[in-house]
């Protein structure tokens, strides 16, 4: 059997891409930990256990090393009825923030 050269870069390109998937659910996961950690410090409940992707980049770590940059978008509420959105943003596997907006008071 003899690969030709297309179907070696086309088995280097899958398998560098399935890496890259890979390591993406992970940081997933490990931005959907910080949301819980950060509901149970501030009080308030993560709706749809979830975080979905909003922006990605690649940016310096404080090595100077670059990292995939990646801000995902989470939907949350105090009151288990108003629907609000916060971000969390991570560096390579590396929590920067998690952004969550001050609760706003209901006026009756």
């Amino acid at each position: 059997m003899q690969l030709s050269f297309t179907t070696l870069l086309l088995f280097i390109g899958g398998g560098l891409a399935g890496l890259y998937f890979l390591g993406a659910m992970r940081v997933r996961e490990l931005a959907v930990q910080a949301v819980l950690r950060q509901c149970r410090v501030d009080g308030f409940q993560l709706l749809d256990q979830s975080v979905h992707i909003r922006r990605v980049s690649l940016s310096r770590d404080t090595g100077g090393r670059w990292r995939v940059w990646r801000q995902y978008r989470f939907d949350y509420s105090y009151d288990g009825v108003q629907r609000q959105r916060g971000f969390v943003i991570m560096l390579g596997k590396q929590l920067q923030a998690v952004v969550v907006p001050e609760e706003q008071p209901t006026l009756h």
